[in-house]
């Protein structure tokens, strides 16, 4: 019987694990991660890369002068189809508020040209047109609907009759000129007032005027005396010089005097309050001549 040869065992042997990847990134994916992390470089993506191509894209075809002109003339088109569009357009003009003189000197002078579009109005040069008239106080100018530029206007009213080497002027409370007037007996309702300067005092112009009240229709006016104070002019000839420095309170004093004497009802023809402190009175020429008479015969009795 033949023995039976049996090759040795071999001890088992692992199987050879594969070769793992190295987790770590390359150096030029990790300067791109780090990169991709800088908010400069993030906000260039985002903003600054479509920009530069946006540019560079609208430059190359702006190069052309006729694609320039073509752009040009669309842009001005369109811009034509929008303005004259006919809810934009002014059809009509309303003035409230001024007298019919007023209202067409408003119509004369307004710098448009009806219809118009409204964004070429320009309102600002409008309104300052307005103000420059004498006339004006104050004004408003907008565009309501249906296409109506509305012009709403104050207008000053006239307080003082003023008489001027070149004629006669209308003036308001503050002195400003409202218009010429054509004759004095066409506004007897108002106070005279003459001399150089005073449109400048009309304020104080208008307080002595109410002073003088006691005296009715007396009055005739004031006087401007070289641009620093008044005379009050009354009937019979007769007047009040008045100080620079508080003259109602001197024309109250007067009034006092004829309230207790009816100084004013005597036969005088100056007044003088220049002097607070030495009030002087001139009697007329006539007076002065009766009272030369008396004395004279007096003399010879």
């Amino acid at each position: 019987m033949q023995p039976v040869i049996r090759a040795p065992r071999r001890s088992a042997q692992p199987a050879p694990s594969p070769r793992r990847a190295d987790p770590a990134p390359s150096r030029w994916s990790y300067r791109r991660q780090r990169l991709m992390l800088t908010p400069a470089f993030r906000l260039f993506l985002r903003a600054g890369l479509p920009l530069v191509v946006v540019t560079a894209l609208s430059a190359g075809y702006l190069a052309n002068e006729e694609r320039r002109d073509a752009l040009r003339l669309f842009a001005l088109d369109l811009r034509d189809q929008v303005v004259n569009r006919p809810e934009f357009m002014v059809q009509a003009m309303v003035i409230e508020g001024a007298s019919d003189s007023v209202d067409a000197d408003i119509r004369e002078i307004m710098p448009v040209d009806l219809p118009v579009s409204s964004f070429g109005l320009d309102l600002p040069l409008i309104l300052q047109t307005l103000r420059e008239l004498p006339a004006i106080k104050e004004a408003r100018v907008f565009v309501r609907n249906g296409g109506i530029l509305q012009i709403s206007v104050v207008e000053r009213a006239p307080a003082l009759v003023w008489r001027t080497r070149d004629g006669l002027e209308l003036l308001d409370e503050t002195g400003a000129v409202v218009r010429p007037a054509e004759t004095r007996a066409a506004h007897p309702e108002l106070p005279l007032v003459a001399g150089e300067g005073a449109d400048q005092a009309a304020a104080e112009a208008l307080a002595l005027l109410r002073a003088a009240g006691p005296l009715g229709s007396r009055v005739r006016g004031l006087v401007r005396i070289s641009q620093r104070r008044w005379d009050l002019v009354l009937d019979r000839g007769q007047r009040i010089q008045l100080p620079q420095k508080q003259p109602v309170q001197a024309l109250e004093r007067v009034l006092l005097m004829h309230k207790a004497q009816d100084l004013l009802e005597r036969d005088l023809a100056l007044v003088d309050m220049r002097l607070a402190d030495r009030p002087t009175i001139r009697m007329s020429e006539a007076a002065v001549d009766e009272w030369w008479r008396v004395r004279n015969a007096a003399l010879g009795d």
